[in-house]
């Protein structure tokens, strides 16, 4: 699969997702229902393709971006 690892901030309605490969991303204005059917999902991948790429508000996390020196 794609997908590492995904979690969620109700309270945020916040949806995290990690993909193989290290890239972490925050979709924002998910609604748990969204979340819960991507748990039970028989393939992540095309869930996440089909219901929520694309269709919500996402950015990288920013503790995740790489240091680049300055020119």
């Amino acid at each position: 699969s794609m997908i590492e690892r995904v979690d969620y901030d109700p309270a945020a309605r916040r949806l995290i997702v990690i993909f193989c490969g290290g890239g972490r991303y925050f979709y924002h204005e998910v609604p748990s229902a969204i979340y819960e059917g991507l748990k039970e999902a028989g393939s992540a991948g095309r869930y996440f393709n089909a219901v929520i790429r694309d269709r919500y508000r996402c950015e990288p996390d920013p503790a995740q971006r790489r240091f680049r020196p300055s020119a």
